[in-house]
C-alpha cells in the first residue's frame, strides 16, 4: 500500500481546490425568520450556507439591526424575508448598511415570501393609531402550511436562477419536499378535523392564516390594537364578551408573554395554548415539519 507523505498530502488537496469544479462556493442566504431559513435548507441541502437573523423567542416586528446582522447581510447572495412590512422596523437599515447591491430591492437577490401568497386583513383604511397594522394585509403567512408550499415552489426557482451550477440538486430536492409535504399537509388535516369551527381567543392578530386553514372561529382578540400589550381594563372587556360568545382556548405564539393569556384562560376558564409559531418554538418544532406537527397536536389537546 502506497503512503502518502502528509506534507504531500496537504498539497496535493490545495492543488485540487484551485482546479476548476473542484470546490463550489455555497450559495450564502440571509434568512430574517426561522422559517424561511429551514425552508431554504430543505431545497439546498448542502450546498446553501445558511443565517437566520431570529429565533423563535423574539418578536419579529421588533429586531435591532445589530451590527453583526449588518455584516452578514454584507455577504448574501439571497436575502428571504417575510415582507408586507413584517420587518419595517429594522430591515431597511441592514440593507442600507449592508452597502450589497445583490440584495436590494428589484435585484434577483432580494425575496420576498408575502409577495407569492393572497394576503388576509388588509387595512380599508391606513391609521397609525390603530396600532401595528400592516399596509398590504396580515404578514404572518407562515402558520397556514399551504403557503409554505406556495413560497417554496418560488424560492426554488430563484435559488436555481442565481446557482445555476446546482440548479438540479434544488430542483430535485423541492421536488422530493414538495410531495413530503403535501402528504403532511393531508395527515395535519384528517388529524385536525375535529378543530372546524372550534371559537378561540388569540392574543395578538398572529393566526389568521392558521384559523382558515384548519377552520377555527376567532371570537376575541387580547390584544385592544395589534402590538399593544392588554391591560387588565381590556382583559375584563374580553372576559365579559367571553361570558356571552365562549371560547374553547386562548392562543399565543411562543415569543409572546404568557401573563394576559394565562389571565384570561383562568378567568373564563378555557385552555390556553401555547403553539410554536415557528421553528424552533419548541421542543418538536426543529424542522418545518415538527413546527406543524407540534402545532395541531398543542391544538387538539386544547379541546381537552
Amino acid at each position: 500500500m502506497t503512503r502518502i507523505h502528509p506534507t504531500w498530502r496537504a498539497g496535493l488537496l490545495a492543488a485540487a481546490l484551485l482546479l476548476p469544479g473542484a470546490a463550489q462556493a455555497a450559495l450564502k442566504v440571509f434568512a430574517c425568520e426561522p422559517e424561511w431559513g429551514a425552508l431554504v435548507r430543505e431545497i439546498g441541502g448542502d450546498r446553501v450556507d445558511v443565517y437566520t437573523a431570529t429565533t423563535a423567542m423574539q418578536d419579529p416586528h421588533r429586531i435591532e439591526a445589530r451590527p453583526s446582522l449588518i455584516a452578514r447581510a454584507r455577504n448574501a447572495d439571497l436575502l428571504v424575508c417575510t415582507g408586507a412590512e413584517l420587518e419595517i422596523g429594522w430591515l431597511p437599515v441592514i440593507l442600507g448598511e449592508s452597502g450589497n447591491g445583490a440584495i436590494q430591492a428589484g435585484q434577483p437577490g432580494q425575496f420576498f415570501a408575502a409577495d407569492f401568497v393572497a394576503l388576509r386583513e388588509k387595512p380599508a383604511v391606513l391609521d397609525r393609531a390603530a396600532g401595528d397594522v400592516h399596509a398590504a394585509g396580515n404578514p404572518h403567512i407562515q402558520t397556514d402550511p399551504r403557503n409554505i408550499a406556495r413560497v417554496g415552489a418560488a424560492l426554488a426557482v430563484r435559488m436555481a436562477a442565481l446557482d445555476a451550477a446546482d440548479a438540479d440538486v434544488f430542483r430535485h430536492r423541492w421536488e422530493n419536499f414538495s410531495a413530503r409535504w403535501t402528504a403532511a399537509i393531508a395527515r395535519w388535516e384528517k388529524s385536525a378535523a375535529p378543530l372546524r369551527g372550534v371559537p378561540v381567543v388569540v392574543q395578538h392578530k398572529a393566526f389568521p392564516y392558521l384559523q382558515n386553514w384548519l377552520g377555527l372561529r376567532e371570537v376575541a382578540v387580547l390584544e385592544p390594537k395589534p402590538g399593544v400589550e392588554p391591560s387588565l381594563a381590556s382583559l375584563a372587556a374580553v372576559k365579559q364578551r367571553l361570558a356571552a360568545d365562549p371560547a374553547k382556548m386562548v392562543i399565543r405564539a411562543a415569543y409572546q408573554p404568557a401573563r394576559p393569556s394565562e389571565w384570561i384562560a383562568a378567568q373564563a376558564g378555557v385552555k390556553a395554548v401555547v403553539v410554536p409559531f415557528t421553528v424552533g418554538g419548541d421542543a418538536q418544532s426543529g424542522d418545518l415539519f415538527g413546527l406543524f406537527d407540534s402545532t395541531v397536536s398543542k391544538l387538539l389537546a386544547g379541546l381537552n
